[in-house]
């Protein structure tokens, strides 16, 4: 039931912006229906942290993966709503966009964040691949919401780049069913069908279907090489929703690869998939590391962190056992300290009109706590003790030192790196010398409130897990 208020709560929210033309009643229901879906989020977890799997409907079925992920969304969509409100308010303020762009942004939200919650709750392969390809559909416009030539190119640049990789992801999925030998007079497919049909697979051809599926589904995730619509989309998409591509969209997509892995070793054994996972997690630690060092945009520098770190989980649920438990920790430390950095980020443009790096010094001083949470951020983000994005990357490199000890080493040596070249950049926005044509101002208070509550929430759940998340997690470690 809870599941079905909150897709009835988007849908509904998006269904009326279209008719009115009052902007606190859009905005109202807009924070109204991110509201039900985080309370309902809660309650789904909760849920499924004692029953084991939630399914409302023969279609949609949750378990604790999809109720990690699910609670992951609420949380973000329910902050990113209440700042966009604030955020958008400033810019329309400053003539960058009118009511009709505004109403545009919610009906566009609410759409996004219903597809992301179906996606993460559908419970059969292509159900899940419809639902991600809608949220390429709504972020698209999204991205394109500026309506200037270097957003339409990073849009189109989505599009197309996703959409081609989601159509891999599709045919990968759809090797899974021909290879099914007995459907059981069954027309419905679901994940635990095929899981417990994946012994009659074809090893051949379970192998090409994962190839595909992570190259596809990896497209969407940021994994390298599939990794260069993101920092064109971070960078050009408003702050609230680079949070919620980073934060929220990630693990959505993630969730899918991790679903067909199970299949993948149940028809192959576990080695096949990790190979695989670790070299690309590698590979994307690298390259971001990298590129990071010479970035001229903090948007574009979170993209390439949130690349960094996707690879980190790839290299984790590839290690598996502890290494996923590890991993489901770090997907959610990452997801929550996104909305730190990239909200925070919002407010350095509205302030100076710019989201290149030179273009901002002695940010310190002018807006010294959007300053603090950004900095905040980046400790966390990139593994400063003794937050717990610290705990889960040691974790990782622990367990992969002694099955896979060259590559946790270079994994570890990159990391270094993104540590290195993150600081040099916050080092010459925060702390070179102010300009001095702008105006000390931090006095938006809605724009300060969600980062800094997320920046409690990582700070808390780095020394204390809630015992039903706990179990969820441990449940994600043995199942994954």
């Amino acid at each position: 039931m809870e599941l079905l208020f909150i897709i009835a709560s988007f849908i509904g929210t998006a269904l009326i912006i279209v008719l009115i033309k009052n902007r606190l009643v859009i905005e109202l229901l807009s924070i109204g229906a991110s509201f039900v879906a985080f309370i309902s989020s809660v309650f789904i977890a909760l849920k499924v942290s004692v029953f084991g799997i939630y399914t409302p409907l023969v279609f949609l079925s949750v378990d604790s993966l999809g109720s990690i992920i699910m609670l992951i969304i609420g949380l973000i969509c329910l902050a990113t709503t209440i700042y966009s409100v604030e955020y958008l308010r400033q810019e329309t303020s400053k003539n960058i966009i009118g009511f009709t762009r505004v109403k545009q942004y919610f009906i566009l939200l609410n759409l996004f964040l219903m597809s992301m919650f179906l996606a993460a709750s559908a419970n059969n392969p292509i159900f899940a691949w419809i639902f991600i390809e809608a949220t390429t559909l709504s972020t698209a416009f999204l991205i394109s919401f500026y309506n200037k030539p270097s957003s339409l190119e990073a849009a189109w640049k989505y599009l197309i780049i996703n959409s081609i990789g989601l159509l891999l992801g599709f045919l990968g999925t759809l090797l899974y069913f021909t290879t099914t030998t007995n459907l059981g007079g069954n027309d419905f497919v679901s994940w635990q069908f095929l899981q417990d049909n994946a012994h009659n697979f074809d090893p051949m051809v379970a192998k090409i279907a994962f190839i595909f599926v992570l190259i596809g589904y990896g497209t969407k995730v940021g994994l390298v090489p599939m990794h260069t619509w993101k920092p064109d989309a971070y960078s050009k998409a408003p702050a609230p929703i680079g949070a919620l591509l980073s934060g929220a969209l990630l693990p959505v997509a993630f969730a899918v690869i991790l679903k067909l892995k199970v299949i993948t070793d149940i028809a192959v054994g576990p080695l096949f998939s990790h190979n695989l996972l670790i070299f690309f997690g590698v590979l994307s630690i690298a390259v971001a590391a990298l590129i990071m060092f010479n970035a001229k945009n903090y948007k574009r520098l979170l993209a390439y962190s949130s690349i960094e770190n996707a690879g980190v989980m790839a290299f984790g649920f590839g290690l598996g056992g502890l290494g996923v438990f590890a991993a489901t920790l770090h997907m959610i430390y990452h997801s929550f300290v996104k909305v730190v950095l990239f909200l925070s980020s919002g407010n350095l443009l509205l302030r100076y009109n710019s989201d290149k790096i030179k273009n901002v010094k002695g940010a310190l001083s002018v807006v010294p706590v959007t300053s603090v949470l950004f900095i905040s951020g980046f400790l966390i983000v990139t593994g400063t003790p003794p937050f717990g994005i610290f705990l889960t990357k040691m974790q990782i490199l622990s367990v992969g030192i002694n099955t896979h000890p060259v590559a946790s080493i270079i994994a570890l040596f990159f990391m270094a790196i993104v540590f290195i070249g993150f600081l040099k950049h916050v080092t010459s926005m925060f702390f070179e010398e102010k300009q001095v044509d702008i105006e000390i101002s931090d006095k938006h208070i809605w724009l300060i409130i969600p980062p800094l509550i997320f920046l409690v929430l990582v700070f808390g759940l780095s020394f204390y897990i809630p015992p039903f998340l706990y179990t969820l997690i441990s449940d994600v470690a043995v199942k994954y």
